[in-house]
Parts: C-alpha cells; sequence; structure tokens
C-alpha cells in the first residue's frame, strides 16, 4: 500500500493541475524538507516510547492519512468544475494544499515505521545472530524490490483501465485492509518476542550527550548496554516527577534536534552513513529525471519499463552479493567491495558523456533556460510554442529519432548516417543497471553497521538523522537539477554524480581503515571484531 501511494500521488497530482509538474515538485520539495527538520524528533520519538506504541500509531497514521488523501482527491476529481468556480478557485487550491499536507504526513509515519520496525524490531528479533540479521535485512530489502515493481504495475494499469478516481478508490480500500493486516501481524510479532517489551528508555535529552561522553573514553560495547539498562532503572522515577516548564517544552524540539546530529556526528560509523548519503547526490537511478532525460534520447516507455525490471533484478542480486560476501569477507569488507563494484559499473556512465550520441555541449551554458525564461522576454514563446520541440538542439541530432524528420539546424546529410546513436545513452544505462548490484550490498552494509554499532536508547534518533542526512543530499541533487534542467548539461550531472558517488566511497574506505586498520585487505577471513565481540554474553553491537 505503501509503495502504490508513494507512486500514485505524484501522477495524481499531474493529472489535477492539468499535466503541470508543479504541484509534483512542491509536494516533493514539502516531504524532502519535514523528514530533514523532522528526522531527529521522529526518531526520539521512537526512542523514548514502547515498541508496540510506535510501530501501531505510525502504522495507523500512515494508512489512515493515506486513505483521508484518497477520499478528498475522489471528491476533487468528481467536482472539480464545480470546485473551480466557488470563492475564485481557492477553495480548490485548499484542497491541493490539504492534500499535500496530509500525504506528508503520511510519509512522515512511513519514516517513523522505517526506523521502529527496520533499525530496531529487526535487530532484536535477530538477536545476538548476525548472520540471521543480515538474512533478515537482505529479504526485507529484496520484498521492497518486489513491492516497488508490482505496486505502479498494479496501480497503473487501474488508472490506465479505469480513471484516476477508481485509482484513488482502490489505493484507500487497499490501505484500509492492509492496516488491519499489519496490525494483526505486529502484534503476532511482538507477543512471540518477549524481548521487544524490554527497551531502554531515555527520557532527557542531555542523556543522550552524556552517553556519547562516556562511550569515546574506554567503554566496551557491552559496558555501553549494561549502563544504559542501570540508567532505566535506577534513573526514571525521578524524572517523572519533575515540572517542566512552557519554555523548556518549547525549546525541547530544538535541543532534541541538536543533540540528534551531535550524536550522529559522534558515532563510530559516522563516516560510514555520510558515505551512504553521499550516494543520494546522483542522477544515476530510475527517477523522473534520468526517465525524462532517456525520452529526449529517443527511448520508449516499453523499453524504460524494460530497463526498470532489469535494474530490479540486479537490486535483487546485490541482496544475494551482500549475504555472500558477508559471509566471506566480513561486514565491512563487503561494503569497501560494494563500493568498488558500484564505482567501476558508474564508469561507464562517465565514459558514456563522451561517446557519440551524448548531447554533451559545453559551449552551451547550464544556466541558459534559466537565464530566458527569467531575463529574457522574447525567448519565452519560441519554448511554449508547439513548433519548437523539433528546433532543439543536440549534439549528435538525436530529434530525428524523436520525430522521424530532420530540422533545418540540422540538416547537413553528414549527420544523419551515425553509426550507433543510441551508444551513449546505453552505455549510461548499462552503468546505472549494473551498478545497482554494488549499490544494494553497500546500502544493506551500511544499514547493518548502523544496527549493530548504535546503542539500543539511540537508534530511533541516529536512523532519523541518518534519514535526514539522505533527503539532504537528496534535495540538493534535485537542486542541481533545477539549476541545469537542459540535455546539453546532463552530461555534467553525470560526471558530478559520478563525484559525489566516489567521495561517499572514499569515506567508507576511511572508516574501514580506522575500523580493521592493516587487515583491512585481507579479504578471506570475517572482520575480527565482529568474531571477539559475538563470543561476549548479552552483547549486541560492535565498535
Amino acid at each position: 500500500g505503501d509503495r502504490m501511494w508513494h507512486f500514485a500521488v505524484s501522477v495524481f497530482l499531474v493529472e489535477l493541475y492539468g499535466n503541470s509538474l508543479l504541484l509534483t515538485a512542491v509536494y516533493g520539495l514539502v516531504v524532502a524538507g519535514s523528514v530533514l527538520l523532522l528526522g531527529a524528533i521522529i526518531g526520539d520519538w521512537v526512542d523514548k516510547n514502547s515498541r508496540l506504541k510506535v510501530a501501531q500509531t505510525s502504522l495507523v497514521v500512515q494508512n489512515a492519512s493515506v486513505i483521508l488523501c484518497g477520499i478528498i482527491l475522489m471528491i476533487v476529481f468528481l467536482f472539480k468544475t464545480q470546485l473551480l468556480t466557488l470563492y475564485h478557485g481557492w477553495l480548490l487550491t485548499m484542497c491541493y494544499i490539504l492534500v499535500i499536507t496530509i500525504a506528508n504526513i503520511a510519509n512522515l509515519a512511513s519514516t517513523a515505521t522505517a526506523i521502529t520496525i527496520q533499525r530496531d524490531w529487526i535487530v532484536v528479533v535477530a538477536g545476538e545472530d548476525r548472520s540471521k540479521l543480515a538474512d533478515m535485512n537482505a529479504t526485507i530489502r529484496r520484498i521492497d524490490q518486489l513491492t516497488n515493481i508490482l505496486a505502479p504495475m498494479a496501480v497503473g494499469q487501474i488508472m490506465t483501465f479505469g480513471s484516476p478516481m477508481i485509482g484513488c478508490g482502490f489505493i484507500s480500500g487497499w490501505n484500509l485492509m492492509s492496516m488491519c493486516v499489519e496490525y494483526l501481524l505486529l502484534w503476532k510479532v511482538y507477543q512471540k518476542t518477549p524481548t521487544l517489551a524490554l527497551k531502554c528508555s531515555k527520557v532527557e535529552e542531555s542523556e543522550l550527550k552524556q552517553l556519547n561522553v562516556k562511550k569515546e573514553n574506554d567503554m566496551k560495547p557491552a559496558e555501553g548496554v549494561q549502563l544504559i539498562v542501570e540508567k532505566d532503572v535506577t534513573g526514571f522515577e525521578p524524572q517523572q516527577g519533575k515540572e517542566v516548564g512552557c519554555a523548556a517544552r518549547i525549546a525541547e524540539p530544538f535541543i532534541t534536534f541538536r543533540d540528534g546530529w551531535v550524536a550522529y556526528y559522534n558515532q563510530p560509523v559516522f563516516l560510514a552513513g555520510m558515505g551512504l548519503a553521499f550516494l543520494y547526490m546522483t542522477v544515476l537511478g530510475f527517477d523522473c529525471i534520468t526517465t525524462g532525460y532517456a525520452y529526449t534520447q529517443g527511448l520508449s516507455g516499453s523499453v524504460l519499463s524494460l530497463l526498470m525490471g532489469a535494474s530490479a533484478v540486479t537490486g535483487i542480486m546485490g541482496t544475494v552479493a551482500f549475504t555472500w560476501l558477508r559471509r566471506k569477507c566480513g561486514l565491512i569488507r563487503t561494503g569497501l567491495i560494494s563500493g568498488v563494484a558500484q564505482f567501476a559499473c558508474l564508469v561507464l556512465c562517465a565514459i558514456s558523456v563522451f561517446m557519440p550520441g551524448s548531447p554533451l555541449d559545453l559551449t552551451v551554458s547550464p544556466f541558459a533556460d534559466i537565464s530566458a525564461r527569467l531575463f529574457e522576454s522574447e525567448p519565452l514563446p519560441t519554448i511554449a510554442s508547439p513548433g519548437s520541440e523539433p528546433e532543439m538542439v543536440f549534439a549528435t541530432g538525436m530529434p530525428s529519432l524523436l520525430n522521424g524528420s530532420i530540422t533545418p539546424a540540422n540538416s547537413d546529410p553528414e549527420m544523419s548516417p551515425e553509426p550507433v546513436p543510441l551508444i551513449s545513452v546505453s552505455l549510461l544505462f548499462a552503468g546505472v543497471i549494473a551498478a545497482r548490484v554494488g549499490l544494494w550490498s553497500f546500502d544493506l552494509t551500511v544499514t547493518q553497521l548502523l544496527q549493530e554499532n548504535v546503542v539500543e536508547s539511540e537508534r530511533g534518533i541516529i536512523n532519523g538523522v541518518q534519514n535526514s542526512m539522505n533527503y539532504l543530499l537528496d534535495l540538493l541533487h534535485f537542486i542541481m537539477v533545477i539549476l541545469a534542467p537542459n540535455p546539453e548539461a546532463f552530461g555534467l550531472l553525470v560526471l558530478i554524480s559520478v563525484s559525489f558517488v566516489a567521495m561517499g566511497h572514499i569515506m567508507y574506505f576511511r572508516f574501514a581503515q580506522k575500523s580493521l586498520g592493516k587487515q583491512l585487505f585481507a579479504c578471506c577471513t570475517p572482520d575480527p571484531k565482529a568474531v571477539s565481540d559475538s563470543s561476549l554474553p548479552g552483547n549486541t553491537s560492535t565498535v
């Protein structure tokens, strides 16, 4: 249900606003900004409350928000013409604002669900068995990949053969049923795993800071967990009697935000988390940006759907590679190998920028389109006119593949007999698809490093800040595209993306070097720290 909604909400907003991307862009900006600002606060809420309460509350809020959004969208689709005339269209605008606001609440609740289930529950269920934890992480990611394919296909078919209104009704009904099923399954898992009821609470945000200071001294992982349990037993009662003033309540979210980012910086896996976040600063993925570029290069929708299916297959292969490499080489080295594999595949994308068929043109300013729209008055009608599309200037005459004709600008007969006009875009997507193996293996590695190395009382807030970092870099990549939207500049965006991926893996290499030292390249044995720590009774973390 969540995957169907994430796919459908953008389509619904485009359909509502007359095939314009404005509402979709606003929605994406609101979602990214909300998680960026509230990620630490959501994580802190996850830490402070019982696991069952957090899971049930976030599940109900998420699904109820989607159901409410679906109902509002159905009303808007049914009575759009009437709403346009009421109060000069302001009522319809209020409906748009309401839909985006509720959809954002649904996304925040989904973030809380992901943190508590995928970063906390799964660690407790796996216990001290790290191989089981790795297998469970990989299985969850495979399910996620499959739903990423099946959910959009299902909604797309319903909207194609039915209508957007029917699609809204279907998603609302599906989320209502799935909410009941998920609620029941969560309750059963909670009942079968008694340790889920035992949680180290942390009432004062200042305790987070104290814990990090002590951890930086000479505290062992087992001692860290033991200390938190003792603090929870002895320090919880007096804190309940404290009266919190109005000013303290107002300042509490800001203190939580600050302490969360400070705690994230002080984590031993900080560089690994930053390395993962840097991978979000890229156009080399199957999002709307890469899809739009593919359309300008002459690829059809059916070809793109096949390429997306191939990327999902390689993503699943990455989860298999992760479990195999972790058993053979250890967790930290798995991330290093995965990073090298991903970067090696993305070299194909960098090469594609300079191959025949690439529209890269360094003589065209990346900001030409923005300056024309903002500061010049004459080019606007030309851009908006229907006949302007054939006059787009590409470096290799690609418009002949789009409309079957050669424009006057490219009427030179020497431009038509291109030997392999699609070699650039073919190399680009070959690199993107192949890199998914290393990408998802690396993602699982960092996920498990966060699960194993972050103490129980900090799991929520640290993973909340990690989500904020991911959204921050993702937001920067959208800003980068807004600043340079023309196809001639896409090659520069590819090179910048590859550079950020390289920087991310350099950060991870530094983390691996600090963790393993000279044993980093002894790739035939598991991590020595993982072996020694797993032998300690009651230990659930590795530093």
